[in-house]
């Protein structure tokens, strides 16, 4: 019998409650369905072993054990508490050595700013929350953080998004350790999708763009989204808004932060993954769909953004259901 993998979970005070029992739940579950898989104990840096959570919770933990044992799997919940604790120089040497301690090491949302405090991100692919991406970025610049992905492998080394981004990570674990058919176990007891692919996007192209100022941009943003299989060139959008073609390049990018193709390719793409979701039949029809010339272009474009294939993505789902 393989031995009980420990996992030591650091929530300091003020955490996300989801960023720490999230992860908990997926590990819980998977323990139940293959017994004496893992050992899960929430750590804390507090003398009482209690931390109030983000949402006003009161959560028992155990003290920082010192010195760190032998562990499986570090990971650092984030949350306000998190980014407060990169102050206090005792609980980055504690996750410094806890790291060194550990298989591997795994973050959520902004529990990659402890991470980083302690040097564990430099020179490594990383990802946070989105809204704290630029300033992790700004403060760490060894660091390639990545604001999209839900959750990103570098090494032995585990970060993800925000919130339920956790979870997708903690599935990926399991899936490492006990293999997919006990992630897809847990996934079904938790009601939860297997996993998003760790290079999805943290959320739709719709909502990570600007929305415009000037009318005729803005009613062209809504436009687009349901004509999506027509004719969506510059050349097309710009008649459409009534603008010289270089105009509009000009102000789109300026007001959407965005070129109009990268716009209308996200969206697409969004589009696609929605379709892939729903068991589409062919990518042909997905691809006709969703504006794209053929499988080939849709396949391309989908694996730029999404980081697997189109086929791939809709057989995820197609196992989950």
């Amino acid at each position: 019998m393989p031995p009980i993998r420990r996992i030591l979970v650091l929530a300091a005070d003020g955490a996300q409650s989801l960023d720490v029992l999230g992860p908990v739940e997926v590990f819980f579950y998977a323990d139940r369905h293959v017994p004496s898989s893992y050992a899960i104990e929430v750590v804390a840096p507090t003398q009482d072993g209690q931390i109030t959570l983000t949402n006003g919770l009161r959560l028992g933990a155990a003290p920082l054990p010192d010195p760190v044992p032998a562990h499986d799997t570090l990971i650092v919940a984030g949350g306000e508490g998190a980014r407060r604790a990169t102050g206090d120089p005792a609980i980055i040497d504690w996750v410094a050595r806890a790291s060194q301690r550990a298989r591997r090491t795994a973050s959520v949302c902004t529990g990659a700013y402890l991470l980083a405090a302690a040097g564990l991100l430099d020179g490594r692919r990383a990802t946070t929350h989105w809204e704290f991406c630029d300033a992790l970025a700004k403060r760490h610049p060894l660091i390639d953080v990545d604001p999209d992905p839900v959750f990103v492998r570098d090494g032995d080394v585990w970060t993800s998004a925000g919130v339920t981004a956790g979870m997708d990570l903690a599935l990926a674990l399991v899936d490492e350790d006990l293999g997919p058919d006990t992630a897809l176990h847990v996934a079904r007891q938790l009601v939860i999708f297997l996993k998003r692919p760790g290079g999805q996007s943290q959320f739709s192209g719709a909502l990570s763009a600007q929305q415009a100022t000037q009318p005729a941009l803005r009613d062209l943003q809504a436009w687009i989204v349901g004509h999506l299989d027509e004719d969506l060139s510059v050349p097309a959008l710009a008649t459409r808004a009534g603008m010289s073609e270089r105009s509009f390049a000009r102000a789109f990018r300026r007001e959407v932060g965005q070129p109009p193709a990268a716009y209308v390719e996200a969206l697409r793409v969004e589009r696609a993954r929605q379709l892939l979701e729903d068991g589409a039949p062919s990518l042909d029809a997905v691809a006709r769909a969703t504006g794209f010339g053929s499988a080939e272009v849709l396949r391309r474009a989908f694996h730029r953004r999404v980081g697997v294939s189109p086929a791939a993505y809709r057989d995820r789902f197609q196992l989950a259901a």
